[in-house]
């Protein structure tokens, strides 16, 4: 009997919902083509609700999403909420409590695609960046003191706990061993500035290599030096680890030196829950309802998703399909410039996977 994989989807605001469209489209087709099935049950969470009804998400929704395999997400962004509503309470708020630990954010380059960097071909850029996803900075530790005043203080603290940063750093170890290519392991920090929390980070990642992977290479970069490194020598890495903030940077970059947000695709994971998947660029609503957004990245979340839940075949077809269009069939990118509507790459992968 074919299995069956209930996920929840929430398209969002302003192009979230086209591009999830054309996910979804591309994961059913999928599902046809290698013998399984999706529930889907779509979910109206984003701007408009919240500028409807006040609510942003409602404390049941909580408990209801960890009853999924998966959630796949749009987009979310209001040009009338202003920011840190929807983000904070949304997707920071299910990152952290479905205790989604890991985000994962592959940077690599497909053919045909157009990259900033002189001379760099897709064999260049190739690597994985696993950044730690409910602790640091993003925590919102800290408060003010005399706020309003000439003696104002603003405090904000970064949390690092040895079981965040271990479960962290193993998950990442793992990665590089199952990616069997270079087998190495970089470390982004900047152990020479922020002394307390990456002494811990650097401990802990020496430690665990030493006594558990000792196949794996181990490397260290200072976050600035990292930054150089992907722009100059992005050959150079196979796995980045890092904290939440270094993470939120360096995956920015790296969504440009591999064609830009159009084909970045991130997941939030929880290794032993629901994850979460979802194309990184914004909502993008200027675009909204004109069929001209890209979709690639939202089909390569789609494909990110498909991989996590162990359907490892229909997930590299997507991806292979992905790559064809980016090799052979869209023009650009960018919105407005692919030489196709939204819709229509659609149907091109899709029909590509089948």
């Amino acid at each position: 009997m074919a299995k069956t994989y209930n996920i929840a989807v929430i398209g969002g605001d302003g192009t979230g919902p086209e591009v999830t469209r054309e996910a979804v489209k591309v994961l059913r087709a999928a599902a046809a083509k290698f013998g399984f099935k999706l529930a889907l049950t779509e979910y109206d969470f984003g701007g408009d609700r919240y500028l409807r009804t006040g609510e942003v998400l409602p404390d049941s929704a909580i408990d209801e999403l960890r009853k999924y395999d998966a959630i796949l997400l749009g987009a979310i962004g209001h040009p009338d909420v202003k920011p840190g509503i929807l983000e904070k309470g949304i997707l920071l708020r299910l990152r952290f409590e479905l205790d989604q630990y890991i985000n994962l954010r592959p940077v690599k380059l497909y053919p045909g695609v157009d990259c900033p960097l002189k001379d760099k071909k897709p064999e260049d850029i190739d690597f994985v960046v696993v950044r730690e996803n409910t602790e640091g900075l993003y925590t919102g530790s800290g408060g003010f003191l005399k706020k309003g005043t000439p003696d104002e203080v603003a405090l904000q603290c970064s949390i690092n706990t040895r079981r965040g940063v271990e479960r962290c750093l193993r998950y990442a170890f793992d990665l590089s061993r199952k990616r069997n290519k270079k087998k190495t392991l970089t470390l982004c920090g900047k152990t020479n500035v922020l002394t307390y929390a990456f002494d811990l980070w650097e401990r802990a990642f020496h430690e665990i290599g030493q006594a558990d992977y000792p196949d794996i290479k181990r490397d260290y970069a200072h976050v600035d030096a990292t930054c150089m490194w992907m722009v100059k020598n992005p050959e150079w890495f196979d796995v980045i680890v890092t904290d939440n903030m270094f993470g939120d940077i360096i995956t920015d970059l790296g969504a440009m030196i591999q064609g830009g947000m159009g084909i970045a695709a991130g997941g939030n994971l929880n290794p032993e829950g629901v994850s979460m998947f979802e194309p990184i660029g914004g909502s993008a609503p200027k675009y909204t309802g004109k069929n001209v957004i890209n979709p690639l990245a939202a089909i390569c979340a789609g494909g990110m998703m498909l991989d996590v839940l162990g359907e490892t075949a229909a997930a590299q077809a997507i991806e292979k399909a992905v790559m064809h269009v980016t090799a052979f069939k869209v023009k650009s990118l960018a919105a407005g410039k692919m030489g196709y509507t939204t819709t229509e790459v659609g149907d091109l992968v899709a029909a590509r996977v089948a």
